[in-house]
């Protein structure tokens, strides 16, 4: 019996996924939810007691998907931080290439909630991106790079710009532009040449 009721639970999960991203968290209707996973209001309520609390476990899914999809892109380079860079911003370019690609379902909930900053959706945003750029702080900090979390930020600011001019102007070269910025910074943060005396000859 339990484990018919986590199935059930995984089909309203995977139909409210689907609709959210398609169309937006707000626009996608209990009704639509329960009748695209095949079962009625009621259970849909018995599983979660308000469509937020559903958002919020939607959410808390796909930033346990996403961070670990991230972490596997970046493990064949971790070594390196220039290369790690370059390698996660292509593979945001191939993953922006995707026919149904509509932009980070993140970052669409924190600005469809952008007036309810308690909002799940907002508050799971939040989580999902700190996280993200906490791992890249630990990332830069084990390639022995002293301003680990400010390059991190700079970072961070480059994959949301990406993200956001790939969805505006349709243009996945976005990613590959940001990419060379990004290995850019990590280079410049790397480069631990002494500095030269001024009266050395």
């Amino acid at each position: 019996m339990a484990r018919r009721s986590d199935d059930t639970k995984r089909r309203i999960l995977d139909a409210a996924y689907e609709l959210f991203y398609k169309g937006g968290f707000a626009r996608a209707s209990v009704d639509a939810i329960a009748d695209a996973a095949g079962v009625t209001k009621r259970t849909l309520y018995y599983h979660f007691e308000s469509k937020s609390a559903l958002i919020a476990a939607v959410l808390e899914i796909q930033h346990e998907l996403l961070l670990a999809r991230i972490q596997r892109w970046a493990a064949g380079a971790s070594a390196d931080p220039a290369t790690m860079v370059e390698v996660l911003f292509s593979k945001f370019a191939a993953w922006a290439k995707q026919d149904r690609w509509q932009g980070s379902g993140f970052t669409r909930a924190a600005m469809e909630f952008a007036r309810s900053p308690a909002h799940p959706a907002r508050l799971a945003a939040r989580r999902h991106k700190a996280a993200v750029e906490g791992w890249l702080a630990e990332q830069f900090a084990l390639g022995r790079i002293k301003a680990s979390r400010n390059l991190a930020r700079h970072v961070m600011l480059l994959i949301e710009g990406c993200h956001s001019l790939i969805l505006i102007h349709g243009d996945p070269s976005y990613a590959d532009a940001a990419g060379e910025a990004a290995r850019f910074l990590v280079e410049r943060h790397c480069d631990r040449r002494p500095k030269r005396a001024a009266n050395s000859g």
